[in-house]
């Protein structure tokens, strides 16, 4: 995998255009409305028992909320909320878990909201039940993890998780600047920080990611260097640093963010360069889609290896699992299947209590959909793709169906960005941080939606 990232300001700008980010394909705005269960229970059916398993625990509380978040959450300071909650979700674990012929699981993953918005007592309880429930691997490869917010942990929940089998995490931090956490309504000083990783260290989590964002109120290009600099000395496995989306129209707490605070595009620009610039100097690899790694990180081994994968939990070493999610708006994976649940609490408990699975949406993908989801896929993963393996996978022409994706890719071409021969397409060094671009040329539903629908690639 090549090291090198060539930044091209100007480049980037003239191709930074709206885009999916590819965690599925087809989108999650490809997915149709159902009106019962029929499609998830024929997943479950039709499902390969030999398949091990990657479980997504959807916790969606927040007691606070955060200016920035675009996610499915509920703000609450009332903690009794999350009992009933905890009760649906244990009742939708047994409903599916009754649908399986085998139970191994070898990933999972609580997200949010705020998993740690539940109490020690109740995080306990919950994954004992799953553990009780499920056959979970005790493999070295196996992958436990869960998102933190640094400000929601008491004096013990991370010695608990790790007791309890979790060898991930993921803090949340964004930014150390007090002027930014003030205007995005999450303070959370450097001290915090420093003190959760040194204590997630010496419990022995095999792998730590931090979360970063840019383009925040008040950033600067020298403020948010100031907190890269500090990040790079508490040197955590992966880093992930998200371009900031202002979409005030589709999320409602975004409404607080002045506009007039934002940085420049510009000036997010340039942080962006001295992100790649300064981790790549200080022995980070660039995973791709803002991720990177230290070298011996998992993450950044799978990609060496030709191994890595994606689904909706961003980049994975488990692509060989079927996903299965739990709690509202979770999203599985199963087969030629996508099945997202109810959004909202009221609709996932209406289903639940009428004894259906909480199926609000679904896809069965062709094979089409499956060679496009391939070629996205290796190139979002390993940056090329050939023909021969297409059509070795999948069987027919690869080139013939492609004929008019790889005309969209002419310009990347013409702009050393992409190269096309007769044996595949392959992302160059100067094209890495635009294969965005390059997936999209190749997304057959992306033509009929507008693009506003996205984030843009940058």
């Amino acid at each position: 995998m090549q090291e090198t990232l060539d930044w091209d300001p100007l480049l980037i700008q003239r191709y930074n255009r709206p885009g999916p980010r590819y965690t599925s394909y087809p989108t999650a705005v490809e997915f149709l409305a159902c009106e019962d269960d029929q499609h998830e229970l024929q997943a479950f059916a039709q499902r390969d028992p030999q398949k091990p398993l990657s479980l997504y625990i959807h916790i969606p509380f927040c007691a606070h909320v955060c200016y920035y978040c675009g996610c499915n959450k509920i703000v609450t300071k009332r903690r009794e909320q999350a009992e009933p909650y905890l009760e649906l979700l244990k009742q939708e674990v047994l409903r599916k878990r009754a649908l399986l012929k085998q139970a191994r699981v070898e990933q999972l993953h609580f997200g949010g909201g705020t998993p740690t918005f539940l109490s020690d007592e109740q995080l306990v309880d919950l994954i004992e039940f799953l553990q009780q429930t499920f056959d979970f691997s005790d493999a070295s490869s196996a992958d436990y993890s869960i998102e933190i917010d640094p400000r929601e942990l008491r004096p013990n929940t991370l010695t608990l998780l790790r007791q309890h089998g979790f060898n991930r995490i993921s803090f949340g931090v964004q930014d150390l600047n007090e002027q930014v956490q003030q205007a995005v309504n999450r303070i959370q000083p450097e001290s915090m920080i420093r003190s959760v990783m040194a204590e997630a260290r010496e419990l022995g989590f095999r792998s730590i990611n931090l979360d970063l964002i840019y383009g925040l109120p008040h950033q600067t290009l020298e403020s948010f260097a100031e907190t890269l600099s500090t990040i790079i000395e508490l040197r955590p496995d992966r880093l992930s640093i998200f371009n900031y989306a202002h979409l005030p129209e589709r999320f409602k707490p975004q409404r607080r963010i002045q506009t007039d605070d934002l940085p420049e595009a510009d000036e997010k620009l340039a942080i962006l360069g001295h992100c790649i610039k300064a981790l790549t100097a200080a022995g980070y690899h660039y995973v791709g889609m803002d991720h990177f790694a230290l070298p011996d990180d998992e993450l950044a081994m799978a990609q060496a290896q030709g191994q890595l994968h994606r689904n909706f939990q961003g980049y994975t070493t488990h692509g060989d699992c079927d996903l299965i999610g739990f709690g509202v708006s979770s999203i599985s994976q199963i087969g030629d299947y996508y099945l997202q649940n109810q959004v909202t609490v009221d609709r996932y408990e209406h289903t639940l209590q009428a004894g259906q699975l909480p199926t609000m949406k679904y896809r069965h993908t062709s094979n089409e959909d499956h060679i496009r989801r391939y070629i996205i896929a290796e190139l979002l993963c390993h940056l090329s793709v050939a023909f021969d393996d297409i059509d070795q996978h999948y069987g027919g022409n690869s080139r013939e169906l492609l004929a008019e994706d790889i005309e969209r890719l002419q310009p990347m071409v013409k702009d050393d960005l992409v190269q096309c021969d007769g044996n595949g397409v392959t992302i160059t060094a100067r094209g890495r941080l635009l294969v965005r671009n390059a997936c999209m040329a190749f997304d057959r539903y992306l033509h009929q939606h507008e693009q506003q629908r996205f984030s843009k690639a940058i």
